[in-house]
């Protein structure tokens, strides 16, 4: 099992960016709840969205309710964080998670002017 991020990257505060979270080696990729999680510097790391397994049913922090929408694609094993309006607080690591598993190694999000 393993859990590629992609799309993070520098943007200004007030902007969007797209996270997607490639998984392999899942047998059944579409039995799984799907989550993201970050990590700021200096700080724990956290839970910010959830996706159930047919996609039918999500969940996000109250810190991004709002501003931040997990998806999933059950046919190409992929999930995804759609991020808007986002400011220099939500500068961190981010990372998709299954119910089972490591952590992969996650996608730099930085918000700088």
């Amino acid at each position: 099992v393993q859990l590629q991020e992609s799309g993070g990257g520098l943007v200004q505060p007030g902007g969007s960016l797209r996270l997607s979270c490639a998984a392999s080696g899942f047998t059944f990729f579409s039995r799984y709840t799907m989550s993201w999680y970050r990590r700021a510097p200096g700080k724990e790391r956290e839970w910010v969205a959830a996706i159930s397994n047919t996609g039918g049913s999500t969940n996000v922090a109250d810190f991004v309710k709002g501003r931040f929408t997990i998806s999933r694609d059950n046919a190409k094993n992929m999930v995804y964080l759609q991020m808007n309006s986002l400011s220099p607080e939500d500068t961190a690591v981010y990372y998709c998670k299954a119910p089972v598993g490591g952590w992969g190694q996650g996608t730099q999000v930085t918000v700088s002017s």
